[in-house]
């Protein structure tokens, strides 16, 4: 099974928790035990687990990384977004994540992150099952 969910983004930066969406796709497939791999085919974005229980905690990654990979540096890229594409890279395009008795096995303050570094924009993210 492979799913695909649209992302709207408001911001140029942002970090959204998609655990629920992507709980929802696991609940669907009706799959007790497996992988859910959760994939974004867009090379300004990125998808991360993280902290879900405080909202601060993606706020200062996205400080940090804006810190150490500045929109504005000299870059080569004529686009004008290549702070995007290196974000991008260090986070990562995919994820996978164990289902057991048919749910996320996640820890206790994990959560599915999408993170934009490129927008606002529509986004999609790929959900496999297996």
């Amino acid at each position: 099974m492979l799913k695909t969910i649209p992302v709207n983004t408001n911001n140029r930066t942002e970090m959204l928790d998609i655990t629920a969406e992507i709980e929802r796709v696991v609940q669907e497939s009706n799959q007790k035990e497996g992988l859910c791999v959760i994939f974004v085919p867009h090379t300004t974005a990125a998808i991360t687990i993280n902290e879900n229980a405080d909202p601060d905690v993606l706020t200062d990654i996205l400080q940090e990384l804006e810190t150490v990979i500045p929109f504005e540096d000299n870059y080569r890229h004529l686009e004008g977004n290549s702070a995007a594409h290196i974000k991008s890279s260090l986070i990562g395009s995919s994820i996978s994540v164990i289902i057991e008795d048919g749910k996320l096995k996640l820890g206790t303050w994990q959560g599915i992150v999408f993170c934009e570094f490129d927008g606002p924009r529509t986004r999609d993210v790929w959900i496999k099952i297996i």
